[in-house]
């Protein structure tokens, strides 16, 4: 399936949707073609650009506080795949609390972290203090970069200038 990079008026990413999804878009008006592939789309009685990347009309606020919902893959892709702990790349990851759940910590970006299965036994319900951790990075909400590369691993060649991001590294850490 062919994926069309979605850019807010601002040339900032946002997403990756279908090519159905964003012809849609640009055939409604909210949004129009900034790259195209060269092959057409055809219905039958009209041709139309493929969209590669689209860019909104109209500018859409994200706000912070709006963040999309943890998921193992994307916090496992945050923490680079490493215990925030130990710093351990084998054996099997898990997601820890830094303040457990039962202590009133919530599950939110802030305040979950990838944690190799021995470190996360080892911290069990406790605080970082009581467990003796350190958290060798501070946990934080992902970039939207994250979710694009997680949607598309292998990045077309033409959505390069508009991720400018994922070439300095900047949303692969917390």
């Amino acid at each position: 399936m062919q994926h069309v990079l979605v850019l807010n008026a601002s040339y900032e990413p946002l997403n990756v949707t279908t090519v159905r999804r964003a012809h849609v878009l640009v055939f409604k008006g909210k949004a129009e073609v900034i790259e195209e592939l060269d092959q057409p789309l055809h219905s039958a009685s009209s041709t139309f650009p493929w969209p590669h990347v689209i860019r909104l009309v109209a500018y859409v606020r994200v706000p912070r506080a709006v963040q999309r919902k943890i998921s193992r893959r994307a916090l496992f892709a945050r923490d680079g795949w490493r215990c925030v702990y130990c710093g351990t790349s084998g054996g099997r990851l898990t997601l820890d609390h830094v303040v457990p759940r039962s202590r009133g910590g919530d599950s939110v970006w802030e305040n979950v972290v990838t944690s190799c299965a021995p470190c996360n036994l080892r911290k069990g319900n406790r605080t970082l203090e009581e467990s003796g951790l350190e958290l060798r990075t501070k946990p934080r909400a992902p970039a939207p970069v994250l979710f694009i590369r997680l949607a598309a691993p292998k990045i077309p060649h033409g959505w390069k200038p508009y991720l400018r991001e994922l070439e300095t590294g900047t949303s692969t850490a917390a």
